[in-house]
């Protein structure tokens, strides 16, 4: 199969969707790989790099788009890339689609087979390629919240630690996953006091004994996220619904309960957001204010440790390109049914429920999209 790699171009996203180990892995089972010109620079790795393994560096993101059947990207495509798709192209990427029906309706017209990362399943129902860039997420969250929360960038001016003699800052994580166990992971590191909210005493069991109650669980309602909100610096929210929109944990009113100078970090952002006053940044304007509370909503948090990131994501995601580029998406689908629920938008219908239901469109299952019944 021939495979492209385009250049990411989503503002301050410096990851690429391939490395030169996995274009040596590509390259030795028979498969082309084609590269734009500087794709890897954003993460230090050089077009001779992937030269080197047997890539194929061309002059623009077209070139990408003309040669390769299956697009491999790590951000949604932005309006210009979505253009370029083809009905006889497999996207494989960060969609994100529930609460972008623009996106979706572009995806639809193009007539491509679009598979996300962010649903594909493993055998437990677990979400392998989201895994990754969750706990970088997650950590990233609780380093950015903790800067966001010093006087000069408008925080409340509370060192997370403390200090001998000065209390350590309240943070308080909703959500107890990948994400939400990382971010109360970090801060507890930085010796914060932290609180854990899930609506799973499975979970939340887990987290007790994970993190030998050195941090505080708490089975997740709206009271309790109230009685919280008065004590907490810093409120991480870490809520996913699989391939839906995000439900809001804290809406506006309830911001009046807060601090002022009290940080909410939404790491949610990417599903819609699950703060009732969130809405997308960036990583060059991070921040804004409502009501005294300093909102940090960047949508794409991995993209600021790059090199990181690059490669926890291709380690995770290169046995399904693997399979997908050696034995098609119906023969993948059938070596491994958890990718199904991956595919998105095909044939111009979409084929997630929780897409449709995020976007409204009607939804169409996915073998019957592509006529595998």
């Amino acid at each position: 199969m021939k495979v492209g790699v385009p250049k990411e171009i989503k503002q301050d996203e410096y990851r690429v969707a391939m490395t030169p180990a996995g274009v040596r892995e590509m390259v030795e089972q028979g498969h082309e790989v084609y590269i734009e010109t500087t794709a890897g620079e954003g993460s230090s790795i050089s077009d001779a790099d992937f030269e080197a393994q047997g890539a194929t560096i061309v002059p623009d993101a077209a070139a990408v788009f003309e040669k390769g059947e299956m697009i491999l990207h790590v951000k949604e495509l932005q309006a210009s890339e979505i253009e370029m798709l083809r009905p006889h192209h497999l996207l494989f990427t960060y969609l994100h689609l529930a609460p972008d029906p623009e996106q979706t309706r572009g995806l639809q017209k193009s007539g491509a087979t679009c598979v996300a990362y962010e649903t594909v399943e493993d055998s437990a129902g677990r979400l392998p390629l989201l895994a990754p860039m969750s706990e970088i997420a997650g950590r990233v969250a609780t380093q950015a919240g903790a800067f966001m929360l010093e006087k000069p960038m408008g925080g409340r001016g509370i060192l997370l630690g403390g200090t001998p003699g000065v209390a350590a800052a309240n943070v308080v994580v909703i959500g107890g996953g990948a994400v939400g166990a990382n971010a109360a992971f970090i801060a507890m590191g930085m010796a914060a006091d932290v609180f854990i909210l899930d609506r799973s005493t499975d979970r939340l069991r887990e987290l007790d004994l994970h993190f030998a109650r050195e941090a505080s669980t708490v089975y997740s309602t709206t009271l309790a996220v109230e009685e919280l909100l008065p004590k907490a610096d810093l409120v991480i929210g870490a809520v996913l619904v699989h391939g839906a929109r995000a439900p809001f944990v804290v809406k506006r009113d309830q911001l009046s309960l807060m601090k002022p100078g009290a940080v909410l970090v939404d790491v949610a952002i990417d599903q819609g957001g699950c703060f009732e006053t969130s809405r997308p940044t960036t990583h060059r304007d991070p921040v804004f204010e409502v009501d005294g509370i300093i909102h940090y909503c960047v949508a794409n948090i991995p993209g600021a440790v790059p090199i990181t990131a690059t490669y926890a994501l291709t380690n995770a995601t290169m046995p399904y390109v693997l399979s997908l580029a050696g034995y098609g998406l119906h023969g993948a689908v059938n070596r491994d049914p958890g990718l199904r629920p991956g595919i998105n938008v095909a044939d111009g219908k979409v084929t997630h429920s929780g897409v449709a239901e995020g976007v409204g469109a009607e939804y169409v299952p996915p073998d019957e999209a592509l006529g595998w019944n």
